[in-house]
């Protein structure tokens, strides 16, 4: 046989490594390195590092189309989101993939173009090509709320941050309970009456926030200064900063998100006002710089791993009992205070 025929003979393909290589190599049975792929619970840690590590030097990977024949799904969740741009969607993302991954579960994410109903239902038709259990949808703008958008039919699912309780399982943070507690804040530090700058106008976080804001003033029988809009940056809440900077009664500025409280500091003290001397500022989120911030950002902390370990919880429950939830879960919040706030100036 020449060196022409040896060439064009196939190669022959190199073996996949079975559950029972990483047995043998982990010393453990097969079942124990099934129940390690499949994230169940009850294997001793030393025994599970074993089988990861064993995995791991033979390059192991599980056969997901046969787990999911086995088990009956495929232990990973599809996340829909709109945006990635928001400090809280991001932290959202962050606490469902941690949570998720405690369950032993993968997550698929697919940020949507558009807050269509075409692009929602075709978000959930690619996530179902990709072999997913059951879907989180984070739904930060009006869509559920005014029924132009609705979810397909018998599907697991749960909503992050919308206000469609009635007819989905939905998880949020106490929107308006936090931004009450800011309001009040300002209010018995002796300020006659608090501005707020708000997120944009399709946010459902933002309008929440918004409408806790002017509650609270005409329960405290206060006057209601005009809203400011911004759009969650730091940029808009600069620009929103060097207006009310002008104002001579702003002493008191609720902002909807810690980004805009930072612009906001940014222009007020290139316009000369003093914080909290002059205007004191209070922000909603606790990112984890608010703390940096000069002056340290008095601000309302959300939970979000809470919320991300509500979420997963909620669509596995579904996935598990076949039962649909309804209904609202609000995860509390607090008020952090720090040095951005003090009584109005004599």
């Amino acid at each position: 046989m020449d060196d022409s025929s040896v060439a064009r003979q196939p190669k022959r393909q190199a073996r996949r490594v079975s559950m029972a290589d990483v047995a043998r190599l982990a010393g453990v049975s097969s079942q124990t390195v099934s129940r390690v792929s499949n994230g169940h619970p009850g294997v001793v840690m030393e025994t599970r590092q074993q089988v990861l590590s064993a995995m791991a030097e033979l390059g192991y990977r599980p056969n997901s189309a046969a787990r999911a024949l086995k088990w009956g799904e495929f232990r990973t969740l599809g996340v829909i989101l709109f945006t990635l741009s928001t400090t809280g969607n991001v932290r959202t993302l962050e606490a469902i993939s941690t949570s998720a991954a405690q369950h032993g579960y993968a997550t698929t994410l697919l940020p949507v173009a558009a807050p269509t109903q075409d692009e929602v239902h075709g978000a959930f038709t690619r996530l179902g090509e990709l072999a997913v259990d059951a879907f989180i949808v984070i739904m930060e703008v009006h869509l559920l709320d005014a029924a132009t958008v609705s979810l397909p039919p018998n599907v697991q699912v749960v909503v992050a941050d919308s206000n469609a309780g009635d007819r989905y399982s939905v998880v949020d943070t106490d929107q308006a309970g936090g931004s009450g507690v800011a309001v009040r804040h300002l209010l018995d530090l002796g300020h006659r009456t608090v501005w707020h700058l708000a997120g944009p106008e399709e946010s459902f976080a933002a309008q929440r926030r918004a409408d806790a804001w002017e509650a609270t003033l005409l329960d405290a029988g206060c006057e209601v200064p005009p809203l400011v809009r911004g759009d969650w940056s730091a940029e808009s809440g600069y620009r929103a900063g060097l207006a009310l900077a002008e104002e001579p009664d702003c002493t008191a500025v609720f902002t909807a998100n810690d980004q805009m409280a930072l612009g906001l500091l940014r222009a007020l003290h290139e316009k000369g006002k003093s914080v909290p001397r002059d205007v004191s500022v209070v922000g909603f989120d606790d990112i984890p710089e608010a703390n940096s911030f000069l002056p340290p950002l008095t601000t309302v902390h959300q939970d979000f791993a809470e919320v991300g370990r509500l979420l997963v919880e909620g669509v596995l429950r579904q996935l598990h009992n076949d039962s649909p939830e309804r209904g609202t879960t609000l995860v509390p919040t607090r008020l952090v205070e720090r040095a951005s706030t003090a009584p109005p100036p004599a």
